[in-house]
């Protein structure tokens, strides 16, 4: 472990407490990197974070988040590149909608209901089906 990847861990976790709508966590999760557990000792002996913080480390860490974005991280992969900001932000936008669609959380859509997806799709964008 590198001193610079402890002072990183630290500026970010401190980042993260100091937002207002975040409250004092119970248990931080984070991935197997050796400069967590002695970040979260640190602020915790500074009193930033609260001692009875517990650290869970995971490799396979089941973060929402990530999963969350497997999918649409694997397009984006896939795609030759954006040329502007602006491109990427819609194409983004639109394999999230895709996703959310497919995962059944627009309403009147179940998970895995293609005719549905189909009609919806269609309906949004004025196609004929």
């Amino acid at each position: 472990m590198h001193a610079r990847d402890k002072r990183a861990a630290k500026r970010f976790f401190r980042k993260a407490l100091k937002v207002t709508h975040n409250s004092s966590p119970r248990v931080i999760n984070v991935d197997k990197n050796a400069a967590y557990p002695s970040a979260i000792a640190e602020l915790k002996t500074e009193k930033t974070i609260d001692k009875s913080c517990k650290l869970r480390q995971n490799k396979y860490l089941n973060n929402l988040v990530e999963q969350d974005h497997q999918f649409i991280k694997r397009l984006v992969n896939l795609g030759l590149g954006f040329k502007s900001f602006h491109t990427a932000r819609r194409t983004i936008s639109g394999y999230e909608i895709m996703n959310q669609i497919r995962k059944g959380q627009i309403l009147g859509i179940e998970k895995g209901g293609i005719q549905a997806s189909i009609e919806f799709v269609s309906q949004i964008f004025g196609v004929a089906v």
